[in-house]
């Protein structure tokens, strides 16, 4: 490889890597009604039928107010729904609104990140069947609990999800509150970002975003201005 082909690669190198840093959104609402929007990916974490993901609307006649669902009603017990970006980040500041459709072994959701592939990932999702919100790391396709905290369930309303790790600390929040903190290093890289349900859990998410975060942003968490 010459020095041209070499300075080259290097530029691409950084401009994909600025390109999977910078800000991401996705409301769904330019994607087409039924299919997955361009750039997703959906996978299962154990086998089984389920994990169907479409673009949805409130009003499907008029295709307003659009959203990403988990649609199917038969997954398996222990199975886990995955729909995953191609954009990967490290250090991220990740948010997303929720609303639960049904399920009766499961509901809710959550979101992924620092995914590897359907085996390997972190976790936080909300159950209102069990009003509980937690953070979870997948390894090897066995999820292991990390913190929890008690949320009451509300199936009507749209709730908000937010993670913020950097390095290998992470917060989660609901609805704007601080309840879950951790500090784990089993995924140290960066990975691609996500939504997530179990088993029968059909969910509608939306406003979907991602930023990098810095020391900054934990240290503001730990100790908010007055």
């Amino acid at each position: 490889m010459n020095c041209l082909q070499s300075a080259s690669s290097i530029l691409v190198g950084l401009v994909c890597l600025f390109l999977a840093e910078a800000p991401q959104s996705w409301n769904f609402d330019a994607d087409a009604l039924g299919k997955l929007p361009a750039g997703w990916t959906a996978d299962r974490t154990s086998s089984g039928p389920g994990s169907v993901w479409k673009v949805r609307a409130d009003d499907s006649a008029s295709g307003k107010n659009r959203f990403l669902s988990q649609t199917a009603s038969d997954g398996a017990k222990r199975q886990f729904n995955l729909c995953v970006t191609d954009v990967r980040y490290r250090d991220l500041d990740l948010s997303v609104k929720i609303r639960p459709r049904e399920g009766k072994i499961d509901q809710g959701g959550g979101v992924v990140w620092r995914y590897r592939d359907a085996q390997n990932y972190y976790l936080c999702r909300w159950n209102p069947l069990e009003d509980n919100f937690r953070a979870y790391k997948v390894v090897a396709g066995k999820r292991s609990q990390m913190d929890t905290a008690k949320v009451p369930g509300n199936l009507r309303d749209w709730q908000t999800l937010r993670i913020v790790q950097v390095g290998r600390e992470f917060r989660g929040y609901f609805n704007g509150k601080l309840l879950l903190e951790v500090e784990d290093d089993e995924f140290p890289e960066a990975g691609r970002i996500g939504l997530w349900t179990k088993s029968d859990a059909v969910t509608d998410f939306d406003e979907f975003t991602a930023r990098t975060a810095t020391d900054h942003d934990v240290e503001e968490l730990k100790n908010p201005p007055e």
